[in-house]
């Protein structure tokens, strides 16, 4: 069974594990994680932000959030989403992600997918969208629709 909970005030146990995984793999979105949890600077506490853990039989499993997007108005970014290897491909990346955009409601959402997991996204009903800073974005529901998304583009003539 998959336990979700909030991550308010510390981050879980276990995280210094899953933390070790990642960065084993190359990913150093935990690391991130951890050094901005403990400066203070994301704490996954603006309006529209959370940070889950997900646990299976009481191990932490996997980790996942959301914050304001900076580059796009009123949308969010997820950020910082992790699955033990262990726990891949059992539907707890899946749960966790759905929890997430259930939080996010009708907003759009961006994601920035590591290589190998970009069809996992894509079944979400994100679509491949490389520009500032993410690979993918989400733009369905009422309040996305008839949202335009504008970027600068530094062009070299």
């Amino acid at each position: 069974m998959i336990r979700l909970e909030r991550v308010i005030g510390a981050l879980p146990i276990g995280f210094d594990e899953l933390r070790a995984e990642a960065l084993a793999e190359g990913h150093h979105m935990l690391e991130t994680l951890a050094v901005e949890w403990d400066a203070g600077t994301q704490r996954f506490d603006r309006a529209g932000e959370i940070l889950l853990s997900a646990y299976v039989d009481g191990a932490l499993a996997g980790i996942g959030g959301l914050t304001l997007e900076p580059m796009i108005p009123g949308a969010l970014r997820m950020r910082r989403f992790y699955i033990r290897q262990t726990y891949r491909r059992c539907g707890i990346g899946r749960t966790l992600a759905t929890a997430l955009l259930k939080e996010a409601k009708d907003r759009v959402v961006t994601a920035n997918a590591a290589i190998g997991s970009e069809l996992f996204w894509q079944s979400l009903g994100f679509a491949p969208d490389r520009r500032d800073g993410y690979t993918h974005i989400r733009t369905v529901g009422p309040a996305s629709q008839g949202l335009v998304v504008q970027h600068e583009i530094d062009v070299d003539t």
